[in-house]
């Protein structure tokens, strides 16, 4: 096999992806890509998400690049969080993994009853 058309994804592409695609991350990103948001509107927007979660959620992304924190000079203090210029660059590729999930979410289930009815028969 010809190694440029070799499928692999390195340690440090891997580990991006992990924090970017994590379980919270794009739920968060929809929402900052809607607007600016301070913590307590994400947990209202992301209700099944905890403190502790959304708290280290922003942490990623803020140390990736993909968002920004933003401290309100208010009383009391606030911090709104929104999306970088990087971040929106995510937009598109996340909109093709979208619709490649649509478009295909029949065959995966006929897929997965596959395998759950032969798992189940072994």
């Amino acid at each position: 096999m010809d190694t440029d058309d070799e499928f692999r994804i390195e340690l440090p592409h891997r580990e991006l992806l992990d924090q970017i695609l994590d379980k919270w991350s794009l739920s968060v990103l929809n929402e900052l890509c809607e607007r600016p948001c301070r913590f307590n509107e994400l947990r209202r927007a992301v209700p099944q998400i905890t403190q502790k979660s959304l708290t280290a959620t922003l942490r990623r992304l803020e140390r990736n690049g993909v968002i920004e924190r933003e401290v309100v000079s208010t009383r009391p203090v606030a911090v709104r969080y929104r999306i970088t210029p990087l971040g929106k660059t995510l937009r598109p590729p996340v909109d093709v993994l979208l619709a490649w999930a649509s478009e295909n979410m029949t065959a995966i289930a006929r897929a997965r009853e596959a395998f759950d009815a032969q798992a189940g028969s072994d």
